[in-house]
């Protein structure tokens, strides 16, 4: 059993380079300190549509909104329920993607697996003839697998989709949403999920859907959805309250709002911008020292995951920049923890924050 262990308050502060959660403001983190006030209020009323409207507009999508007190797991069982009656196609290469695929058979869905070695993405070839051979009623990509820091070419797989319109293609950009601008629409997308702690950059415990039409009225029109995280719910009730159907953590959502407003300051495409410049210094120091573990032209704007080519002591290494430099970065995957690992560069860094932890690194493993 697990030894019970009490919070003290007596922690030094971590810089966070993980895969996420990851940096936030001062002022964001500040926001959640205000005065608490009734979610059936206007003030929330106020305080929820400013959120899911700035959201629309930051994402360029006029496809609708859902923030939801949640982890974005929520969302893997939401679109799964709400929009697959039988069948689901699910590519998988990495952790993340393949659980994708679990959560599909535990809510009773007959899941059709691609399967892919990990640090390999995932080819719109196989997808195609997947669908070739076998009716779906949706299909499950991971755009940015966290394990393993492969970029799946979503676009790609969505000009495919376009060819099947009876069926649904469901993103989960938990890691990537943010921080890799995608086209939502032009990519033939009906839901595209993330966490905030991600490339949001606020705290955890929020998930935020876009939501075609399309996928809406297949909702409306199926005989089961979820509860929490159905799209008809949480939409209807949006559109004739302008509230979240449940209790939503308010704290988290007025941090929303104030991180929301940098990152339309910034704008998408300049936000996407900082992001790649972030990946491609990583990955050159990667190259210069290391190995890169995923696959050539297909490498992640926002993790990077790096192979250990030289049988660094990769638990050490964390711990000791943990304890030397205040920095948190992250060992690799599951079976990869030693034979990998993976910086997060996502939110509110910058080139000159990430070159700051590959000094440190560099420090304590000698190179």
């Amino acid at each position: 059993m697990t030894k019970n262990r009490e919070y003290t308050d007596d922690y030094r502060n971590k810089t966070l380079y993980l895969p996420g959660p990851t940096e936030v403001r001062e002022e964001v983190i500040e926001a959640m300190a205000e005065p608490m006030f009734g979610h059936r209020m206007d003030r929330m009323t106020d305080l929820y549509t400013t959120i899911v409207e700035d959201t629309k507009e930051f994402l360029d999508t006029d496809q609708d909104v859902i923030v939801l007190t949640a982890s974005g797991t929520e969302f893997w069982e939401a679109t799964t329920l709400n929009l697959v009656d039988d069948r689901m196609l699910v590519p998988t290469s990495g952790a993340f993607s393949e659980r994708q695929a679990n959560v599909a058979e535990r809510l009773g869905k007959n899941v059709d697996r691609i399967e892919y070695e990990w640090g390999k993405a995932v080819k719109p070839g196989d997808v195609r003839e997947a669908l070739e051979s076998g009716e779906y009623d949706a299909v499950g990509a991971v755009m940015n697998e966290t394990s393993t820091g492969v970029r799946n070419p979503i676009e790609e797989i969505g000009e495919v989709l376009k060819e099947y319109p009876d069926t649904a293609f469901v993103v989960d950009a938990i890691s990537s949403l943010g921080g890799d601008y995608i086209d939502i629409e032009g990519s033939g997308i009906d839901a595209i999920f993330t966490s905030t702690q991600k490339a949001f950059a606020m705290p955890p415990g929020l998930a935020v859907c876009t939501v075609s039409e399309e996928a809406y009225e297949r909702e409306v029109n199926s005989d089961s959805a979820s509860w929490y995280g159905g799209f008809q719910r949480a939409l209807d009730y949006y559109d004739r309250k302008g509230q979240t159907h449940s209790t939503p953590a308010i704290p988290l959502m007025l941090a929303y709002r104030t991180q929301m407003k940098h990152m339309l300051d910034e704008g998408h495409q300049e936000r996407d911008q900082r992001h790649r410049e972030m990946a491609e210094y990583t990955r050159d120091w990667a190259r210069e020292h290391f190995g890169l573990f995923a696959e050539e032209g297909h490498r992640s704007q926002t993790v990077t995951c790096i192979e250990n080519t030289r049988d660094i002591d990769v638990e050490a290494t964390v711990e000791a920049v943990s304890e030397e430099y205040d920095m948190a970065f992250s060992s690799g995957y599951g079976p990869l923890s030693e034979e990998s690992f993976r910086i997060g560069h996502m939110g509110e860094h910058d080139v000159e924050s990430i070159r700051a932890l590959t000094d440190a690194i560099e420090d304590v493993a000698d190179l």
